[in-house]
C-alpha cells in the first residue's frame, strides 16, 4: 500500500502516496496519514518500515515507489499524522516527526460548538423545524457531564440525532394518529426540559462521583489525566492493627504503587517533623485504596495525594473536603511536575473544588488554561510537601513534636528542627 505494486503481478497498482499525489496534480500536496499509532506488522511486512523512508526528511528525496521504478522527490510532500496514543507509535517512526499535542474540548467549548453546528444540522437532518424541537443550553450541558465521556464531539452528535430523531418520530406519530382520529393533533411544547432527557436516551451513562462533603481524616482528592479528559480520584488510608506492612488496592498500576512506597518513606523519615510518633507504623498495618477498583489507575502524579492521606491518617487530621492536588513527590519532600494539567483543572471545576495543589514547575502553564476555569478554581503552586500540608489540612501539624520514647542518640526535633530534648 505504501511501496506499490510491481509490474510483474496481476493488477499491478502505484503506492496509496503515488496515487494520492496523482489525484491532487501536484507534488507538493498535504496528505493526512490518519492513526498511525494502530500499525501492525506481520508476515507480509512491517508498515513503520516504509513510512520511514516517506517520512525521514533525509531519505524521502529518493523514495522509490514499486510500480514507478524510479526514484520520487517526496521532501515537498506536507505530512500530517494522527494518533490517540503516541507511546504505540514505533520509536523510530515517532523520532522522525515533530509532535503536537492537542487536548480534548472543555464542557464549554463542547457546548459552545453545539450550540453553533451540531444542533442545527441535526435537526435539518431530522427533518425538524425550529417550531417542533429547541434543545436549550441547560439539556445539552447535560447531555454532555451524563451522557459522553470524550476528549471530542462524535458521541455528543450521536446523542443529538438520536434525540432529534426520537422527536421526529414523536411528531410523525402525533400527526398520524390525528388524522386517523380527525382531531387536532396534541399541542406540544417544543421546549425540551432537562427531566425530559432520559425518556429519549435512557438513565444516565456516567453519574457524578460521590464527593465527601465534609473535611475527613485520610481522605484526599486527587487529579487524575485519563485519554477522555481529567478525572477527580478518592485516596483513602485507613489503619489497623497488624504487623506493619501496606496494603494498595484498586487496581493500582507499578507507578502508583512505588507512589505510594515514596508517600510512606517519606511519612515515616519526617516523623518527629510531622507531629508522630517515631514508632507509629510497627504494630500496625495502613490500607491505602482508590475507589472505582474496576478500573485501571497510573501514573506519576499520585505521591502528592497518597502522602497527605498518610499524613493527615497518622496525625488524626482532617482533610479540606474541597482541596484537590496533583504532583510526585520525592523522598525528601519535594514536589515533582505531571503532565495533563489543563484536563485536571476542568476536572477539578467540574467537581465544584474550590482550591487545587500543582507544583510550582507547572505554573507557565496556567498561561494556556481558558480564563473561564482558573476563574473558578484558587490554584496555588508548591514546591514542597510542608506547603501541601498547610494548605490541605484544616489545622496545622508538627508545630508540636510528639513526645517519642527518647533512646540513646535519639532527640526529638520541631518542624523548625530545634533540639527540643535528647542527647545528640
Amino acid at each position: 500500500e505504501i511501496r506499490g505494486h510491481r509490474r510483474t503481478y496481476v493488477g499491478a497498482l502505484p503506492g496509496r502516496l503515488i496515487q494520492a499525489m496523482k489525484q491532487a496534480g501536484t507534488n507538493n500536496p498535504v496528505l493526512l496519514l490518519d492513526e498511525v499509532d494502530k500499525l501492525g506488522a506481520d508476515v507480509r511486512g512491517d508498515p513503520s518500515a516504509a513510512l520511514l523512508e516517506v517520512l525521514d526528511p533525509e531519505q524521502n528525496h529518493n523514495f522509490r515507489d514499486h510500480y514507478l521504478g524510479v526514484s520520487f522527490d517526496l521532501s515537498k510532500v506536507m505530512f500530517i499524522a494522527t494518533a490517540n496514543l503516541p507511546e504505540t507509535i514505533p520509536p523510530p517512526l515517532r523520532d522522525r516527526m515533530e509532535t503536537l499535542h492537542l487536548s480534548g474540548y472543555a464542557e464549554e467549548e463542547k457546548l459552545a460548538i453545539a450550540e453553533r453546528y451540531i444542533i442545527p444540522k441535526q435537526i435539518t437532518e431530522a427533518g425538524l423545524t425550529a417550531n417542533e424541537i429547541v434543545i436549550g443550553r441547560d439539556v445539552t450541558r447535560r447531555i454532555i457531564s451524563e451522557y459522553t465521556r470524550e476528549s471530542g464531539l462524535r458521541g455528543l452528535e450521536k446523542l443529538i440525532a438520536h434525540l432529534a430523531r426520537r422527536v421526529a418520530r414523536r411528531v410523525v406519530e402525533d400527526g398520524a394518529r390525528a388524522a386517523a382520529n380527525g382531531t387536532p393533533a396534541p399541542a406540544r411544547g417544543p421546549v425540551i426540559g432537562p427531566d425530559e432527557i432520559p425518556s429519549y436516551l435512557g438513565p444516565p451513562r456516567f453519574l457524578p462521583e460521590e464527593r465527601h462533603r465534609a473535611p475527613e481524616v485520610g481522605t484526599v482528592n486527587g487529579l487524575a489525566w485519563t485519554p477522555y479528559g481529567g478525572e477527580v480520584l478518592l485516596v483513602e488510608a485507613q489503619t489497623m492493627a497488624g504487623k506493619g506492612s501496606l496494603i494498595l488496592t484498586g487496581q493500582l498500576g507499578d507507578v502508583m504503587k512505588e507512589s505510594a512506597q515514596a508517600a510512606l518513606s517519606f511519612a515515616r523519615a519526617q516523623a518527629l517533623a510531622l507531629g508522630l510518633n517515631s514508632e507509629f507504623y510497627s504494630g500496625r498495618e495502613i490500607h491505602i485504596h482508590v475507589p472505582a477498583g474496576g478500573v485501571p489507575k497510573d501514573g506519576p502524579s499520585a505521591g502528592v495525594t497518597m502522602a497527605c492521606a498518610l499524613v493527615s491518617l497518622l496525625s488524626g487530621t482532617p482533610v479540606r473536603h474541597d482541596v484537590a492536588m496533583t504532583g510526585e513527590l520525592t523522598l525528601r519532600g519535594k514536589v515533582l511536575p505531571i503532565g495533563g494539567l489543563k484536563e485536571k483543572l476542568l476536572a477539578a471545576a467540574r467537581a465544584g473544588m474550590g482550591t487545587v495543589i500543582i507544583p510550582a514547575a507547572n505554573a507557565p502553564e496556567l498561561a494556556e488554561i481558558p480564563a473561564y476555569v482558573t476563574a473558578k478554581l484558587s490554584i496555588r503552586p508548591v514546591r514542597t510537601m510542608d506547603e501541601v500540608l498547610e494548605i490541605a489540612l484544616e489545622r496545622p501539624v508538627g508545630k508540636k513534636a510528639a513526645t517519642p520514647a527518647k533512646g540513646k542518640g535519639e532527640r526529638a526535633l520541631t518542624r523548625t528542627g530545634r533540639e527540643t530534648g535528647g542527647r545528640a
